[in-house]
């Protein structure tokens, strides 16, 4: 009668390395397109209930914003919004009732040499470009538009000196039209703070914007964010204790 023989060790491990080899262990279920982290997190701080509140309260503190450049029609604001261009709003409204005293129409600018409106508005820095660009712009819109400036964002933008910041701004204010949303020094900066835009251009910064308020709100915003950063959120120190916004804000340069 033969003997058993008992499986060694070393053949008893083999069989069980096959027998794993064979009956691999399903592996636990996995989503195909896991979101990041901080794609996740950008999306809570613009989920439309955090937005809510934004807009309550910006509305509460500016219910009913204006542009702070002083102007009378559609022309002189296009000209203050040029001289604003790294420039105080407050220094502009210094110049501009002078300047609007001698020419306050575009006719006015047609054929005047450029250093008499130098001399004019010289305290508001870069003077000499912007000299140039109100002369040219004011030639153009005497030209071109019959006198009058321009309603659309491509006939704004044909204008010397004219970004979209400039055309954003005549447009929403002065006809009423809303196609973007203007975006400033303190806009760029408040977006940023309350991380509604990581994006490093203004013109990106604006297309997030667009994306996240509702288009009636576009003229608004912008000037409640003006004011909000002229009055309480400011570069340094901001006053987070008097901000209605404090409790949905976590920006690094928190005062409270």
């Amino acid at each position: 009668m033969p003997t058993k023989t008992k499986p060694t060790k070393i053949a008893a491990k083999s069989a069980n390395r096959k027998s794993k080899t064979q009956n691999p262990k399903s592996p636990s279920p996995k989503s195909d397109n896991p979101k990041p982290k901080s794609q996740n997190l950008a999306k809570s701080y613009t989920a439309p209930a955090r937005l809510q509140k934004i807009f309550a309260g910006l509305d509460a503190l500016f219910p009913k914003p204006e542009c702070a450049l002083l102007h009378e029609n559609p022309f002189q604001l296009l000209v203050a919004t040029i001289l604003s261009a790294q420039c105080t709003d407050e220094r502009v409204n210094k110049v501009t009732p002078g300047l609007f005293r001698k020419w306050p129409a575009p006719q006015d600018y047609v054929g005047l040499p450029q250093e008499e409106l130098e001399k004019e508005i010289h305290s508001t820095g870069f003077f000499r470009n912007k000299a140039k660009n109100i002369i040219g712009a004011a030639t153009r819109i005497v030209n071109e538009f019959s006198g009058q400036v321009p309603r659309t964002m491509e006939e704004l933008l044909s204008l010397p000196g004219v970004a979209r910041k400039t055309a954003n701004v005549v447009l929403g204010t002065a006809y009423g039209i809303a196609v973007g949303a203007v975006v400033d020094t303190h806009v760029f900066r408040i977006t940023h703070r309350l991380k509604l835009s990581q994006a490093k251009t203004p013109e990106k910064v604006e297309e997030d914007l667009m994306r996240l308020i509702s288009q009636t709100r576009w003229v608004a915003f912008s000037h409640q964010i003006i004011l909000f950063g002229r009055k309480i959120c400011f570069a340094r120190k901001p006053l987070c204790a008097e901000c209605s916004l404090a409790s949905i804000c976590d920006a690094p340069d928190k005062t409270v």
